[in-house]
């Protein structure tokens, strides 16, 4: 849900209409409104033109995106063990040459 959120604060903060992206997005306007939502997720595909009709950095929306994908993964009842296996994450990446 972060990332739906995010996309529809830089959406009315710059002033587009939801049919502008949906245009640039090739999808219609049910799904990009899903999409800020939070029923429906964005692929990956459409991250770089977002993020340029946002006129914000790709990696900054790519991070957002990924974020709101592994909390999808975690369960809310497991609230103990989520910062650990997010740490966990963490530490597997830095170890990586």
């Amino acid at each position: 849900m972060i990332f739906g959120k995010k996309i529809k604060e830089l959406r009315e903060e710059r002033g587009l209409l939801q049919r502008k992206l949906c245009a640039a997005l090739e999808i219609d306007t049910p799904m990009y409104s899903k999409i800020e939502r939070g029923e429906r997720k964005a692929k990956r595909s459409q991250i770089p033109i977002m993020a340029k009709l946002f006129e914000v950095d790709e990696k900054e929306l790519l991070t957002i995106w990924l974020a709101d994908k592994v909390l999808d993964i975690v369960e809310e009842d497991e609230d103990e063990i989520k910062n650990d296996a997010i740490v966990y994450a963490q530490n597997e990446i830095n170890s990586v040459p």
